[in-house]
């Protein structure tokens, strides 16, 4: 899809160098979750509390690294950037996912919840995208739902599943919602220069309208599951580049290979 956005049939916000910054910004910002949520759940391969779901966050890890490589295309089709450097050639102050992302997993629990989280957030995103005026891009945002929807539907399956298999589970599941509530409330800081895109009406709902969305589907599933929603202020950052030692790790790991020989095809 590289260069989709650069001819005569591109969207106007592709092709105005007024807006052309802002789209620029809310795909890298995509293309970064999905690629560190991506690395993310590969951690659990061979390591999963089961074979099925072993396999199953196997097969989504690696989906959600495609979304992201498709993404970064729809970047490179903006700034002619390579994909490759895009993804592996960037320092950690250049990644623009939310923070939550890049945390390690931690116990099953809380990569369930955080997977689950952010998926109902994809979801309102998505859904944002693929009815705007973007062109390529809400075209590709309809692409990405269809399996997107599978992505929340092992979350929230297992999310049910913990918080119905006894007190252990339930208590574990709650302590994961604390622990990743502050973070989750990050995913839809603003990037850079969004609302020239919303007061151009190439976007809507704003991201605090996607964020109030988010919010009420999630504490509705919640509330139906008997889990407490925590008082917590957002922790942001991700957006602009702020970010905790913890994507530096996994950059570091994630781009080995890649730096041995960045000029490779692999």
């Amino acid at each position: 899809m590289t260069g989709t956005w650069t001819g005569p049939d591109a969207p106007p916000a592709a092709r105005d160098a007024h807006t052309r910054p802002a789209l620029r910004a809310l795909v890298l910002a995509a293309a970064d979750d999905e690629l560190i949520l991506g690395h993310r759940h590969s951690e659990w391969t061979g390591f999963g509390p089961d074979i099925e779901s072993d396999v199953a966050l196997s097969s989504i890890a690696q989906e959600e690294m495609g979304h992201a490589r498709v993404l970064y295309e729809q970047v490179a089709a903006l700034d002619g950037v390579d994909i490759d450097r895009l993804a592996f050639g960037r320092s950690p102050q250049a990644f623009r996912n939310a923070v939550l992302l890049e945390r390690p997993n931690g116990d099953w629990a809380f990569t369930i919840v955080r997977a689950w989280l952010y998926d109902q957030a994809d979801a309102v995103r998505l859904a944002a995208i693929a009815a705007s005026p973007l062109g390529t891009f809400a075209a590709l945002a309809r692409t990405l739902q269809r399996e997107e929807k599978y992505h929340l539907l092992f979350s929230d399956a297992w999310l049910m599943r913990l918080t119905r298999s006894g007190p252990d589970g339930r208590a574990r599941i709650q302590a994961a919602v604390e622990a990743a509530w502050p973070e989750a409330l990050g995913i839809f800081e603003a990037t850079p220069d969004v609302s020239v895109l919303v007061e151009a009406a190439m976007l809507a709902p704003a991201p605090e309208e996607q964020a109030a969305r988010w919010d009420a589907d999630v504490r509705a599933r919640l509330a139906e599951l008997g889990l407490d929603v925590p008082v917590a202020n957002a922790r942001t950052g991700g957006r602009a580049g702020r970010h905790t030692p913890d994507l530096a790790a996994l950059l570091d790991e994630m781009t080995s290979v890649w730096r041995t020989d960045p000029s490779a095809r692999w």
